[in-house]
Order: structure tokens, then sequence, then C-alpha cells
């Protein structure tokens, strides 16, 4: 009789979960959103650079929150300006995120700031969007009136794989972005953070154009 020596399979790779804001927002509610908007925020889109300009408001509160932020790589921003050329970048983080970065001012500059975190799947049809410092928002997204909105329900510290939650009072308030097409490959840009205390303690806003746009 002979013996015939088994090797064991090797364990499956870990599946890399890509981000799919289509199937978070529904297929009814992505159904009604312009194609330009379902494009721009499509699985697998390309890497683009959107230009324009943007009113960014800070309250005296949230100047405190955006100096606070440093600690966690500075995710908040104390500007106040009106007409400030921004630039936002997205890119693929080839772990199935996607990288959004906003640079107010020229980046060339030394008063430039940068903005820059992570969305990534999150649990359900929610996503996550996380800061390289380690501060994140567990987001709904949905379709509002024809625009694409991001809410967040709750903050916490991404350290490893420890989550600690925010206390909503800690918060810089409840974060809500607003993406509106504009037609002829422009598109409004709108953030605002209202906190239960304190009132609206970060508003920006601002046009960019779509270089990838197609009539």
């Amino acid at each position: 009789m002979t013996s015939t020596s088994l090797t064991p399979l090797a364990p499956a790779a870990h599946a890399v979960r890509h981000l799919d804001l289509a199937d978070c927002v529904g297929a009814a509610g992505w159904a009604r959103l312009p194609a330009a908007v379902r494009r721009r925020f499509g699985a697998g889109h390309p890497d683009v650079d959107y230009t324009g300009r943007m009113e960014l408001h800070c309250s005296a509160i949230g100047r405190v929150y955006a100096g606070l932020s440093r600690a966690f790589g500075s995710p908040l921003t104390g500007l106040q300006a009106h007409g400030l050329a921004a630039t936002v970048r997205v890119r693929s983080n080839g772990q199935g995120g996607v990288v959004w970065e906003r640079v107010f001012g020229d980046d060339a500059t030394a008063g430039a700031a940068t903005v820059r975190s992570t969305k990534e799947p999150g649990a359900g049809a929610q996503l996550t969007e996380r800061t390289d410092g380690g501060l994140a928002m567990a987001l709904d997204v949905f379709e509002e009136d024809g625009s694409l909105v991001f809410q967040s329900r709750r903050f916490f510290l991404a350290l490893g794989r420890l989550r600690i939650p925010v206390p909503q009072w800690l918060s810089p308030g409840q974060c809500r972005v607003t993406h509106t097409d504009l037609g002829g490959g422009d598109f409004r840009f709108t953030l605002s953070m209202q906190h239960l205390l304190w009132g609206e303690t970060f508003y920006q806003s601002g046009v960019f154009t779509d270089p990838l746009h197609v009539e």
C-alpha cells in the first residue's frame, strides 16, 4: 500500500472590499443622481484633480477644534476666506478605498492648507471616512433632491484595529457634505458641521470644474 503525502492548501488571500457608493445609496437613489455625479463617484473611477474656488468660514469654537485637530493630522482648518483657490485630488489608495485631498490656496506656497481623508467601506450600507491621524467618521450616504449627501453618524478614533468612540459633545458637530452637479462640467461642494451646543462650527462651499466632463 502506497501512502500519499497531502500538502495543505494555502489559505485564501483576504478579499479586498472595494468602495461602492452605488450600493450604499441604493439602486433607486443612485438612479436619481445626474449621470455626471454617478460617474464621479462610481466604483473604479479614474484619479482626477478638480480645481475651483471656495468660501471658508469657521466659528470661534471651530478654531479651537481646528487647533486640537493638529494632533490628528489637521483634518479641520480654521481658515476664513472668500474666493480662495482650491484643488481637490481624488486617488485610489490601492486597498479598496478612495483618498480625497483638499488643498486650500496655492500648494506651492507655505500658506497652503491641506486636508486629506480616505473613504472606505463600512458596516452595511454605511461607509467610513478616516484621516491620516486616525480621526474617523461613520457616514450615511444618500441622494437628496438630485444631490449626493454624506452625513456623519458618529466620530471615533481609529488606532490600528482599535476603535475609540468620540462623544457627540466632544466632536466638532454633525458633518454634512453635499455634492450638487451644476451642469457643463461644474459642481458645488458644500460642507457644514453643526454642533448640538455651539451651532455651526465650520462651513465650506465652492464650485469646481470636472476635467473629465464630456458633453
